[in-house]
């Protein structure tokens, strides 16, 4: 707490973008600095409303950032248009904080897809055997709302976004990335622009920490070469290769040369993307010595997260599943692929420039039979496939939900795996699976 008093302390701070993460910056600074000065800088200024005299609220202006001595920007808000040069040093972030300032154990975990799952299985498996612990980050827990209660003894497991991650200047004692698909063009002037903003999450690693990743991801394999670490590195792969951390072998997962885990076990954490979240887990279950029987004990217990691959339910003789997290095209294959037996799916979002092409030849090739497509991607997909698919055109997820429960096949599943983004239609992913789940329950 001192050295975050330190750092706050006299400054004069804006915080840019006033989200969940944004108000907990502002109780954060007024909890120990009840009169300093704070603008809170959002374009949706004129519906903020706090009782303070001290916080000036204005329109977002980027010049004006120049001013400020510390800028705390939300993850949300991007700076893809803007020269931060003049004022890049003094971004910061609650990710920051914790980085510069904590004395516990801080466990980070990127990647385009998975991070939800693997954070939260690694949190459960450390907690579950008693330690002391907190989940927090991208997953929806702000940093600052707990960091006060972190000490020597403490393990902090943190979801980590690339917006978190772009301007951070340290990195987490164990840096986990999953891996790297093209996502979040809308946010970044480039894919490689992207890519490099998680690999911040071990370019600022010292030789007494560890970088965890997994080359079996073409697009990281490629990346992993621009990782600037001094920590020491293990590679988990599906089949065994020379520097294998940890691998498959007869129907087990190996980690560090131990038999861990069955893979034969029915779990409810299906397909092999979770499978090797597993992996991920099981590696940091071995760094940090956990008992590998209660580790297992957790996995066998762990739920699957909302709007992954979630099960709603089976309506009119209909299964329906909730996939609205994913949000490109690889997790929307991933999603057909391990649950099987789908019969209709459902895609369409905001168009941010993916690379769809060899999803078209994925939909055009699989057992799929009813493809529902809303707008914009859906609608774009729909007139590649329309000659070798059945087709239907849906302008909202309540229409799309209408349409499946009349083309569905008796016993096969409905997916919503929209392999698009929810912005622009819905306020997120969230939403989208809520609005899903609403409406198939609706006159049933």
């Amino acid at each position: 707490m001192s050295k975050i008093k330190e750092i706050l302390e006299n400054k004069n701070i804006v915080i840019l973008g006033f989200g969940k993460e944004g108000k907990s910056t502002l109780e954060y600074i007024r909890k120990y600095f009840p009169e300093q000065k704070v603008t809170v800088m959002d374009q949706n200024f004129q519906n903020i409303s706090i009782e303070d005299e001290n916080v000036r609220i204005i329109d977002v202006n980027f010049d004006e950032l120049v001013n400020y001595d510390l800028i705390f920007k939300a993850p949300g808000v991007s700076l893809k248009s803007v020269n931060v040069a003049p004022f890049k040093d003094k971004i910061t972030s609650q990710l920051q904080l914790l980085l510069e300032t904590t004395k516990g154990f801080t466990i980070g975990v990127t990647g385009s897809k998975g991070k939800s799952t693997t954070s939260s299985l690694i949190y459960k498996m450390i907690n579950d055997q008693g330690y002391k612990s907190y989940l927090v980050g991208n997953i929806g827990n702000p940093i600052l709302d707990v960091i006060d209660n972190i000490d020597e003894d403490t393990y902090v497991v943190i979801e980590m976004s690339s917006h978190q991650l772009e301007f951070v200047k340290n990195s987490p004692n164990i840096g986990i990335i999953l891996n790297l698909f093209p996502e979040h063009l809308d946010h970044y002037r480039s894919l490689d622009g992207y890519y490099k903003a998680k690999l911040n999450i071990a370019n600022f690693q010292t030789k007494d920490d560890y970088f965890i990743y997994s080359t079996d991801n073409d697009d990281l394999k490629q990346y992993i070469t621009y990782v600037n670490t001094e920590a020491e590195r293990f590679d988990l792969n599906f089949e065994k290769k020379e520097n294998s951390y940890a691998y498959i072998n007869e129907d087990y997962i190996v980690v560090d040369d131990e038999k861990t885990f069955d893979i034969t076990t029915d779990i409810k954490l299906k397909g092999m993307h979770n499978l090797k979240d597993i992996m991920f887990a099981l590696s940091v279950a071995s760094l940090l010595n956990l008992e590998y029987d209660k580790c297992i004990k957790t996995i066998n217990e762990f739920e699957p997260l909302a709007h992954r691959m979630e099960l709603v339910g089976k309506y009119n003789d209909i299964i329906f599943y909730n996939d609205s997290i994913a949000t490109i095209p690889d997790a929307a294959m991933n999603a057909v692929n391990s649950l099987g037996n789908v019969n209709t799916l459902i895609i369409g979002g905001m168009d941010r420039g993916i690379d769809y092409s060899g999803f078209i030849t994925y939909l055009k090739e699989c057992d799929v039979e009813n493809i529902i497509c809303m707008p914009d991607t859906g609608i774009k997909i729909m007139q590649e496939i329309k000659d070798v698919k059945k087709t239907y055109e849906a302008k909202d997820i309540e229409t799309a939900v209408d349409i499946a429960k009349k083309v569905t096949k008796k016993d096969a599943i409905c997916l919503l795996s929209p392999a698009a983004s929810s912005y622009g239609f819905y306020k997120n992913f969230e939403e989208r699976g809520d609005r899903y789940k609403e409406h198939i329950k609706k006159n049933n």
